[in-house]
């Protein structure tokens, strides 16, 4: 097998098996809140909404469905049962998070992606330095596109008086792999942690299982960022670093 043969297995075209379908938008946020809301009950951590259209609201409140954050109940639905008056909304602090957000997204990814799809939509054709400018430049793209919408949504969100939590606190001056994932879209890393890494036992049965649990967790994260096997060999590298991390304290 050549190298053009074998990495058109990791071609985006070639989808996990079973994934290919055409799902609603923003399918992957609304899922995982009523997860965490479903299981949060299970658990006998909150109680159960009895009000339908608070709860409807919950799982489709606009200004994070598309791209969160992803919100839990018990921090979410108390403030939507809340009144509030306008004057007391703070606009300035709204729409500086709102335009911030777009300068991320429409000034700075947008024009990145231009430079970084011309080379990853060619690769064998560009050289090694282009493809070394165009992978750094696509960690600043994907950092500003998405939390520049969680900048909008969160934004947004306040015009309603409803405060979202924060999704990025500077993940790219983490200094290891643990203090990255705590910093780059937290939710869904909280999510992760809470619903997955820990009911499955986390590192408290020693370190075999831990290492386990860390790969199944990140794997799975891997794959909610998209179904197909690039995605699934990214969380397993990501796996890899923090369990090579660990042995390394």
């Amino acid at each position: 097998m050549n190298l053009s043969n074998f990495m058109n297995i990791f071609d985006k075209t070639n989808y996990l098996p079973y994934s290919n379908f055409l799902l609603p938008v923003g399918i992957s946020f609304y899922t995982f809140q009523t997860l965490s809301y479903t299981i949060d009950i299970y658990n006998n951590k909150i109680k159960a909404e009895k009000n339908f259209i608070i709860f409807a609201l919950y799982v489709s409140f606009f200004p994070q469905l598309v791209a969160g954050p992803i919100e839990r109940s018990a921090h979410l639905i108390p403030q939507l049962k809340k009144s509030f008056l306008y004057s007391k909304v703070k606009f300035h602090d709204s729409f500086s998070l709102i335009l911030f957000g777009f300068f991320k997204k429409v000034v700075i990814a947008d024009n990145l992606s231009i430079f970084v799809n011309s080379i990853y939509n060619k690769p064998y054709e560009a050289d090694s330095i282009s493809l070394i400018i165009a992978t750094i430049l696509f960690s600043f793209q994907i950092f500003s596109d998405f939390s520049g919408y969680s900048d909008i949504a969160i934004g947004v969100a306040k015009l309603f008086g409803i405060d979202l939590m924060q999704n990025f606190d500077i993940p790219y001056s983490a200094e290891s792999f643990q203090e990255f994932w705590k910093k780059w879209h937290i939710s869904l890393s909280r999510w992760f942690r809470d619903y997955v890494y820990i009911p499955l036992g986390g590192s408290k049965k020693g370190l075999k299982k831990h290492i386990i649990n860390l790969i199944i967790t990140i794997i799975v994260s891997g794959i909610w960022h998209g179904a197909n096997w690039t995605f699934f060999v990214w969380g397993l590298l990501h796996g890899i670093y923090l369990i090579t991390e660990l042995f390394l304290q």
